[in-house]
Formats: structure tokens, sequence, C-alpha cells
């Protein structure tokens, strides 16, 4: 069975003025102008990727829904409080 935790963190480009992700959901890449936006963006693509990249048809078919959820641990930057 994959893991089924995650990590986003937001850092701050000031050159682009943008916020960006890192990540190791795979195909997950987020440029935002806000931590709002940031944060929105990543809650609605973010388990969808997960399902899709790193869970297979078979883990699909015989594993439990309740233990294919993932948790995504958001970090937010230094300095930049909820």
């Amino acid at each position: 069975m994959p893991k089924r935790m995650y990590s986003v963190a937001a850092h701050w480009d000031d050159k682009a003025r943008v916020f960006y992700s890192e990540s190791d959901i795979i195909g997950l890449h987020i440029e935002a102008s806000t931590l709002d936006e940031f944060e929105a963006v990543m809650m609605d693509v973010a388990p969808g990727l997960v399902m899709a990249n790193h869970v297979s048809k078979a883990e699909l078919a015989t594993t439990a829904p309740e233990d294919l959820i993932p948790a995504i641990l958001w970090q937010r930057p230094p300095g930049k409080a909820a």
C-alpha cells in the first residue's frame, strides 16, 4: 500500500510575486498571488491528483474507501499565519 501522507509547502517568489508549491504529490504545481488562492487551488486539486497518480486501479478495487483518503500536510511560509 502506498503512503497516504503527502506534503505541500508554499514558498514566495519575490521576483515573480507569487507563491509557488513544493510537494511530493505528482503533478501538483501551484502558482498564486495570495495564500488564500494558493490554499483554495491546493484543496481543490491535491486530493484528486493523489488518487490519479499515487493509487493503482488494483488498490481502488481492493481497499476500503476510508483507507484511501490521503492526509495532506500543508505548510504556510514562515511568518504567514492562517
